[in-house]
Formats: C-alpha cells, sequence, structure tokens
C-alpha cells in the first residue's frame, strides 16, 4: 500500500490496521478515537455500517463524574460505559480496533475498562 508523503504514521498505521480489521455481526469491532482533550468509542457491524453502541467523555452520563480525574481514569469509564451499552444489545466479543494509536495510556485504559465490564477481545 502506498501513502503519500502528507500522511502521518497515526495514519498509516491506522489504514494498515482497517485493512486487517473487520466488525462482523457475531464481533462486531470496538473503535476508539482520542483527540487532544477527549476520547471517544464505538462498536460498529462494519457489514451493515452501523453504529451498535457508542460513548465517550462528552456523554452526559459520564460528564459530572469527570470533573477533576485524569485522562487515563476517563477512558477507564469510557470503556467500562461502551462495555456496559454494549452488553446491553447483546454483544459479548468485539474485535478492538485502535486506530493506528499505541496500545498504552489512555487507549490501553479504555481497554482495560472495556474489558472489565464484560467484553471479550
Amino acid at each position: 500500500m502506498r501513502y503519500s508523503r502528507n500522511v502521518s504514521p497515526r495514519k498509516k498505521r491506522h489504514l494498515r490496521v482497517r485493512g486487517r480489521v473487520n466488525g462482523t455481526p457475531e464481533r462486531p469491532r470496538l473503535n476508539v478515537f482520542r483527540s487532544a482533550q477527549h476520547i471517544y468509542a464505538q462498536v460498529i457491524d462494519d457489514t451493515q455500517g452501523h453504529t451498535l453502541a457508542s460513548a465517550s467523555t462528552l456523554d452526559a452520563t459520564l460528564r459530572e463524574g469527570l470533573k477533576e480525574t485524569r485522562r487515563v481514569d476517563e477512558a477507564r469509564q469510557v470503556g467500562k460505559l461502551v462495555g456496559e451499552r454494549a452488553r446491553a444489545a447483546g454483544i459479548t466479543k468485539v474485535v478492538f480496533d485502535r486506530g493506528g494509536w499505541l496500545y498504552h495510556g489512555r487507549i490501553k485504559s479504555l481497554a482495560e475498562g472495556a474489558r472489565e465490564s464484560g467484553l471479550e477481545f
């Protein structure tokens, strides 16, 4: 796969991972995106293009409890919430798509939170 010079290393990793990782109805994809201030997680069925569950630090149910917490702890709470919502939708197994981010810090914390809530990956 060829990339132009203007593509960041993270974006290259993301495109490479997305070439291999697909969500199915039996095992949807847990996608993670992080910005400088927030983190977002979605459980996606790629065959239909539907989002089955989602959570972020902007979610109203989490917003009040995250006023004075570290971003790593916020990510764990988002992981727990997306895991609970996925379990409520009948999803127990997912494929983890880290979005090209390295597996440490907030990404790792979100994954651990999702595992704590019962998701398997």
